[in-house]
């Protein structure tokens, strides 16, 4: 005799499964289905995100293993309680604005500066002397992981927020600002949701300690 025949009710439950298996976000690079909370990758080249499940993001955590073509986003957050930037220095640094984020750019073999606004990120002229003072003030800088990490720093509206975070919530930042973005000045609620955004960093973030300070092996 064959396999008794599925009940509608069973056909109703297979389908739903399928439909929330349809519904998850996908690894971008073997397709498996992954949950909300994932890891993520950059591709270098691209400059853009991709979603990896746990065991893509494992294979990926060795540094060798994506060729220098994609490299495994760090989960990191640190803040930087004394950190080094009076406003003689930040002058220096010749940003438009008071909100901004440094990333070592492995193509270019230099720290890039990029400052968020309402049509995405924009790259502002960083002097290597300028950052190499910098970096000298605050030897966590060292730390950066190139292309994946960034120090993200929020003077805007008198606060004095410095952290190093991955690379992913700078793009979350600039998305955000994008959507909110309302007029010349940004409006009240784009502020609000900047102030949240910051909020938010430092409850995921930790304190830097002695060992975040140790020498880093990118090269400049």
């Amino acid at each position: 005799m064959g396999a008794p025949a599925d009940t509608p009710l069973q056909r109703m439950a297979r389908r739903a499964a399928r439909s929330r298996e349809d519904a998850l976000e996908r690894c971008d690079l073997c397709g498996a289905p992954i949950a909300a909370a994932h890891r993520h990758l950059l591709d270098v080249p691209a400059r853009e995100l991709m979603c990896a499940c746990r065991a893509c993001a494992v294979l990926f955590d060795r540094g060798v293993a994506g060729g220098g073509h994609y490299r495994l986003v760090p989960d990191r957050r640190l803040r930087v309680e004394d950190f080094a930037l009076d406003d003689v220095a930040w002058a220096d640094l010749r940003l438009p604005v008071d909100l901004a984020f440094f990333v070592r750019d492995t193509a270019a073999g230099r720290v890039r500066a990029y400052y968020p606004g309402p049509m995405g990120a924009t790259e502002s002229l960083l002097g290597l002397d300028t950052w190499a003072q910098l970096e000298a003030a605050n030897p966590v800088l060292a730390t950066l992981e190139p292309d994946v990490e960034a120090l993200l720093v929020d003077r805007a509206q008198g606060a004095r927020h410095h952290l190093i975070v991955p690379i992913e919530d700078c793009f979350a930042l600039v998305g955000l600002i994008r959507m909110h973005w309302k007029g010349l000045t940004g409006g009240r609620e784009v502020w609000t949701e900047i102030a949240g955004f910051f909020e938010g960093l430092d409850r995921r973030a930790r304190p830097a300690g002695p060992h975040d300070r140790m020498e880093g092996t990118w090269a400049s």
